[in-house]
């Protein structure tokens, strides 16, 4: 089901940049893996998917050894394998925080020699990817400079599984803000000036009792380093807003409709609404399929589990020799139909689920549970031929 003149596919031709979130184990990173198969397959043009740690099978159904950093092209000989010949180019990249945090201090840090400090620096080397949200901000950082090369026609985003809803997008203000606060100025002002105020000494006196003076020395040199760099946050900051707020730029939530990713899934709508960014799909994973609010098959399954036997001689009349015991095929047919009842219940509840969530997207898309793994670029093509029949 889609809004009316709406499609998936419409939404990935219109679009630069698309977005895709939602909580952990919701199959966020194969839609994002799928939604830009497709694009490459039928659109054309040349698509990156941009991932966070995919599990390896993923990359092996790209036909890639492994995803790293830098973007590679998928072999268009995957595709050849599937029994397709794509328009465009599909290209993957895996986010490395590490690297990422490496590349930024070397296009950030105002000289050479600042540079060289901070990724010098022995707090830096074992911290660095670990603090303030910073792999929230580095696929936020990745993204802008990605799509600031122009490289390509479309970005496919698979974000942080996060614990808040939508904290990446909040993730650059938050760095920057880090970078001005309060407790900050405290821990750096010794370092900065040797006179300690009244009001900040007894702060300093139990940190230096606590993690040890060579310990705060440590802190307080890497933090004055990364302050060199402050400007450079505020300014990548309110570019990367920029480009989130774009027209060119759409939010793609996927979720089950299993209770706690459902209830996530509404938080990442209103995050959505209330920063004015532009919802333009809703994907829902694994939905039992519609047959189970279907009034015949609803009226089958009541008979097969109220009169088993009846059904079963009838079954029986047809066929006298199907089984021995017709006793034992009426206790199966008993079972079959209360089964199906009982997953109606849940088809039910999923129902009520998707009216609540899918009110606010252009797009509502709806996959059934796949009957095997997704192991190659076929299987992507699969989903996302579910993903724009919908």
């Amino acid at each position: 089901m889609s809004g009316a003149g709406s499609s998936i596919e419409q939404l990935l031709a219109a679009k630069e940049v698309v977005v895709v979130c939602g909580s952990g184990g919701v199959g966020k990173t194969t839609t994002a893996a799928a939604l830009a198969t497709v694009a490459a397959a039928d659109l054309g043009g040349k698509v990156l998917v941009l991932t966070v740690d995919p599990a390896r099978r993923l990359a092996a159904a790209m036909g890639l050894a492994r995803l790293g950093n830098v973007e590679t092209r998928v072999d268009p000989g995957a595709f050849a394998d599937a029994g397709l010949e794509p328009r465009g180019e599909l290209w993957a990249a895996m986010l490395d925080t590490k690297q990422s945090w490496d590349d930024l201090v070397r296009r950030h840090a105002p000289d050479a020699a600042t540079r060289d400090a901070i990724l010098a620096n022995p707090l830096y080397r074992n911290v660095a990817g670990r603090f303030v949200q910073s792999h929230d901000y580095i696929a936020m950082e990745r993204l802008y400079e990605l799509h600031s090369s122009g490289a390509y026609d479309l970005i496919v985003v698979d974000t942080p599984p996060t614990r808040h809803a939508l904290d990446f997008l909040e993730a650059p203000e938050r760095m920057a803000d880090f970078f001005s606060s309060r407790l900050l100025r405290w821990l750096l002002m010794p370092y900065r000036s040797r006179l300690v105020n009244a009001a900040s000494r007894p702060f300093h006196q139990v940190a230096d009792r606590v993690l040890g003076t060579v310990f705060l020395r440590d802190i307080a040199e890497f933090f004055m380093l990364f302050q060199a760099m402050y400007e450079g946050f505020v300014e990548r900051a309110k570019a990367v807003e920029r480009v989130l707020e774009d027209h060119r730029t759409t939010f793609v939530v996927v979720t089950t409709l299993e209770s706690a990713p459902a209830h996530e899934a509404r938080r990442f709508v209103e995050v959505l609404r209330s920063k004015r960014l532009h919802l333009g799909a809703l994907v829902l994973n694994r939905v039992l399929p519609a047959e189970l609010l279907d009034r015949a098959s609803t009226e089958a399954a009541r008979r097969l589990s109220a009169s088993p036997e009846t059904v079963a001689a009838a079954v029986l009349a047809g066929q006298p020799d199907l089984v021995d015991d017709p006793k034992l095929l009426a206790r199966v047919l008993q079972e079959l139909g209360e089964s199906f009842l009982n997953f109606q219940v849940v088809a039910k509840r999923e129902a009520e689920q998707r009216a609540e969530l899918g009110v606010s997207a252009e797009v509502v898309a709806t996959v059934p549970s796949l009957d095997t793994d997704i192991f190659d670029i076929a299987g992507l093509v699969r989903l996302g031929e579910q993903l724009r029949r919908s």
